[in-house]
């Protein structure tokens, strides 16, 4: 699979993307464009695919990414659940943890927070940011539930990927849920940084009223 991947190799991109994530040393990094790494999952056989996940933990980059892809191409829910329970603790950085996005889940949304409880429960920093990401994208629709944003800002952590995620995660509540989530900025229920992180990318979202912005502009805090 090394072989396969370094052929594939973009010295370019890989510089470029190395920068992106200081987490992950540049030599860890091949320099892979994900369109290509898609396209060799569909390229697998299924055995291939099978025989790949059992190798943890991977040695470079794109070998987790390739991971993740292969997962959310899996359709029967509860083993594309037990693939990214097994997968969470080697996730090293942020780009690695937004893709694994499974097409299962979003079959089965009602089924996934056994998997939230675990994953914001976790002292793994991926796997926390995950536990958010998976709030942020299947829960904010018709599985909503306040409950969500309590626990999103219960959240205390120093980590910057962590944090990030919790700001993304709010500022696209206040677009989705506006009414139930503004009281956590106006009563100051985030950590500053969050509180104004969240306040910014709520400021720059399309989905947000320009009567909303002005309003929002306001509520920035000192840090």
């Amino acid at each position: 699979m090394k072989e396969r991947l370094f052929s594939m190799q973009d010295m370019e991109y890989k510089k470029f993307h190395s920068s992106l994530m200081p987490t992950v040393p540049p030599d860890k990094v091949i320099g892979v464009r994900t369109p290509l790494l898609r396209k060799l999952v569909k390229e697998l056989a299924e055995d291939e695919k099978t025989l790949f996940l059992q190798k943890l933990p991977h040695e470079y980059y794109e070998e987790n990414n390739l991971h993740a892809f292969i997962i959310c191409d899996i359709k029967d829910f509860d083993r594309c659940l037990e693939e990214t329970k097994r997968f969470l603790p080697y996730i090293d950085n942020w780009a690695t943890c937004d893709s694994l996005r499974p097409k299962a889940f979003k079959k089965n949304v009602q089924k996934l927070t056994p998997l939230v409880d675990l994953c914001l429960s976790s002292k793994h920093v991926y796997t926390v940011r995950y536990g958010i990401g998976l709030l942020l994208t299947y829960f904010l629709d018709g599985e909503f539930d306040k409950s969500h944003l309590e626990r999103v800002a219960a959240i205390e952590s120093d980590e910057y990927y962590i944090n990030m995620m919790s700001a993304w995660y709010f500022a696209t509540a206040l677009a989705k849920k506006w009414e139930d989530t503004l009281p956590y900025i106006t009563e100051n229920l985030l950590p500053v940084w969050v509180h104004n992180k969240t306040v910014q990318k709520a400021i720059e979202s399309f989905r947000i009223t320009l009567e909303q912005k002005e309003y929002l502009k306001a509520l920035k805090r000192k840090s």
